[in-house]
């Protein structure tokens, strides 16, 4: 399997997911958008990933790549190919499907928080072998609505659209492939500096830093039958 992997931020990688990939012996081909680096052709791909990011779905001003990229995104959903978007890979999969992104109307959801699966999403093979609650790392401000004919497969108090499957495409706004060394990482990031200093102020953004380091490895269990499953349906 040859995997497009659409970063937005060099420290957004897969992670934890890498080691599923590896396993798998898949073909993981990153191309670093924010970086300049062109997309290629996804008819040259087996399916995509999408990770996630600063930046908004909506900020083609700031951004003109996000359109071409959200075009792709459209297209390659639209001819069937398998992909999963992860944070911005899921509200960006959701706004190129016509659907709204946009703040979140209570502020950012931010920590380790439970996950509950929908009933579609208790059936579903994406799901399936995951612990419910499911333990997440929520670092987001925005949040979306769903496509038209998509299907809700997990929700929570803050943000209701938590993970959706619309045709060949999936999305979680959720992380759980982050590595104690990608929360070293993020801690970096001025957006993520001042989301957490607005969101929990710089005491507690601190401690939920240390935090995520911390319980890291405990979320990976998880991210891999996650990503396996994805495979699996990928595959099919």
């Amino acid at each position: 399997m040859r995997l497009l992997v659409l970063q937005h931020i060099a420290c957004e990688h897969p992670g934890a997911f890498s080691e599923v990939i590896a396993e798998r012996g898949a073909e993981a081909v990153p191309v670093e958008l924010d970086a300049g680096e062109p997309l290629p052709d996804w008819r040259d791909f087996d399916a995509i990933l999408a990770m996630g990011g600063p930046m908004g779905a909506y900020d083609d001003a700031d951004h003109p790549w996000l359109g071409a990229e959200k075009r792709l995104v459209r297209e390659a959903v639209g001819e069937g190919k398998p992909f999963l978007g992860v944070c911005l890979g899921v509200q960006l999969l959701a706004s190129a499907l016509g659907a709204e992104v946009g703040p979140l109307a209570g502020g950012a959801e931010v920590g380790l928080l439970p996950v509950e699966l929908t009933a579609e999403g208790r059936d579903h093979h994406l799901f399936e072998g995951m612990p419910e609650p499911l333990v997440t790392l929520q670092w987001h401000g925005d949040t979306f609505e769903l496509p038209e004919g998509a299907t809700l497969l997990a929700s929570s108090p803050a943000a209701p659209h938590q993970a959706f499957q619309a045709g060949s495409a999936y999305g979680v706004q959720f992380h759980l492939e982050v590595t104690p060394e990608m929360a070293r990482e993020w801690a970096e990031v001025p957006a993520y500096r001042e989301s957490l200093a607005n969101t929990l102020g710089e005491e507690r953004g601190a401690e939920f830093l240390a935090e995520v380091e911390r319980r890291a490895p405990g979320l990976h269990p998880g991210a891999r039958r996650l990503f396996s499953n994805w495979l699996d349906l990928s595959a099919a």
